[in-house]
């Protein structure tokens, strides 16, 4: 069964009536005389098939389905209202929402930092959180299930057909299981730390800095003693503390206090025979997203963003 059109005007109406129970008042409030009011409630209940007043000479009343229909007219009237104003903050990008996808790494500081300053910054604006590797955002982009992504890449490495913002660019620290003879020593020769067996992500998860630490090998014409791989960063770090191997990790990893693990700079490795200080690789951040025409929120919240790192 098809229920009766029935417009904004006629509920106005309606809520006159039904607020003053006096159909001369009622029509004066609407600036209107009382035969077209008279005949649109008339109309009204004939489309509803019921009665939404009692009347008499003396009063007007409501009837059950009269009253019980009062609170949500009113909200209805008020929804039509508000519907401008919302349409202009949406095309302002002051409400919406942004589905983020990060790193872990990014989750150590730069996520919570910024979840809490853009709820300040843009109330009207929902951040909607996922974590996620590199390889499972590009795919979650190609698919539209995420608007903006927070990457680890190499430098100048950033994935191609995204814009992207740079947020961060770190050195990449050495990892060792705290119980090794490695972890006590005050200066680290590359050729041992090169020698121990290595706990590192898959290829796929990020290329340009699965080949940057590659590269490290390749300069001191070592193959890597690939232990064991892992996909998140504290799962490789957890490797390390159970003394599986050593591991080359992003500098804010450090953050992640895990007993069992010491991080070693650039400060304590040398190499060759002059023990010169080693040139750690190193890794950038960026915030990630679809080339072209940027949704009002999203293009809210890189702007947030941009502020956020002087960008």
């Amino acid at each position: 069964m098809n229920e009766p059109a029935i417009d904004l005007r006629t509920w106005r109406q309606f809520l006159a009536v039904a607020e003053e129970l006096h159909f001369g008042r009622a029509a004066q409030r609407l600036a209107m005389t009382q035969p077209p009011v008279t005949q649109a409630i008339a109309r009204l209940e004939g489309a509803l098939g019921l009665r939404l007043f009692d009347r008499t000479r003396r009063r007007v009343t409501l009837t059950p389905a009269g009253e019980a229909l009062v609170p949500e007219v009113r909200a209805l009237l008020a929804q039509a209202q508000a519907l401008p104003a919302r349409a202009r903050a949406a095309a302002e990008g002051e409400v919406g929402r942004v589905r983020l996808a990060f790193v872990s790494t990014a989750g150590f500081e730069q996520v919570p930092a910024w979840v809490r300053a853009f709820r300040t910054h843009s109330p009207g604006v929902a951040l909607e959180l996922v974590e996620a590797t590199g390889d499972v955002q590009l795919a979650a982009f190609t698919r539209g299930e995420i608007d903006a992504g927070l990457m680890l890449h190499a430098p100048g490495a950033a994935p191609p057909g995204l814009a992207r913002l740079a947020v961060a660019s770190e050195p990449m620290v050495l990892a060792l299981p705290a119980q090794h003879p490695l972890a006590k020593a005050e200066r680290l020769g590359l050729a041992q730390v090169l020698a121990e067996p290595l706990v590192i992500f898959p290829r796929r998860i990020v290329p340009s800095l699965h080949d940057t630490v590659m590269a490290v090998y390749q300069a001191a014409g070592r193959v890597p003693r690939i232990a064991q791989e892992a996909i998140q960063m504290q799962t490789i770090v957890n490797l390390v503390a159970g003394g599986i191997g050593v591991a080359w990790v992003p500098a804010s990893v450090t953050q992640f206090r895990r007993a069992g693990v010491v991080y070693r700079g650039a400060e304590a490795l040398a190499a060759g025979p002059g023990r010169q200080r080693v040139a750690l690789p190193q890794c950038d951040t960026s915030l990630v997203w679809a080339a072209g025409a940027v949704p009002p929120a999203l293009a809210r919240f890189v702007a947030f963003v941009r502020a956020q790192v002087g960008g």
